[in-house]
């Protein structure tokens, strides 16, 4: 249940920003946060989430209520080496850097329900007799 985007047009320190803010949590409220961030970083990391959800309900047929974000980073892709003119014939280089993005979803395990319990007589602290 893994989802990889790579040579995503994004630097890495952007793409991190949304991918932070996800980590860990159940997929239905990852899902709910990346779609009201406004940044190009949230788009590209709701994409992968919905990939590796998709991956997860194909391949193994889990429903997306139990999935949660597991383990999610992002690596530095290879770098675009531009050029820009300056004066006197010079020419600086710019780097247009990528990113490669990785989600691994979880099943998350079933909470367990308090059981009523009736009350003991231990409850009550005891007196000391002298």
């Amino acid at each position: 249940m893994k989802a990889v985007a790579k040579h995503v047009r994004i630097p890495p320190r952007k793409a991190r920003l949304a991918i932070d803010l996800v980590r860990g949590k159940p997929v239905n409220e990852a899902m709910t946060l990346l779609q009201q961030l406004p940044n190009k970083s949230a788009r590209v990391a709701r994409k992968v989430l919905e990939s590796a959800v998709a991956n997860a309900m194909h391949n193994d047929g889990l429903s997306p209520n139990v999935l949660y974000i597991e383990r999610a980073y992002v690596d530095e892709g290879p770098r675009w080496k531009r050029i820009l003119p300056k004066d006197r014939g010079r020419a600086y280089r710019i780097l247009k850097r990528t990113s490669h993005v990785t989600i691994i979803l979880g099943v998350a395990a079933p909470q367990a329900r308090p059981t009523a319990r009736r009350a003991s007589s231990t409850a009550a602290p005891q007196e000391e007799q002298n």
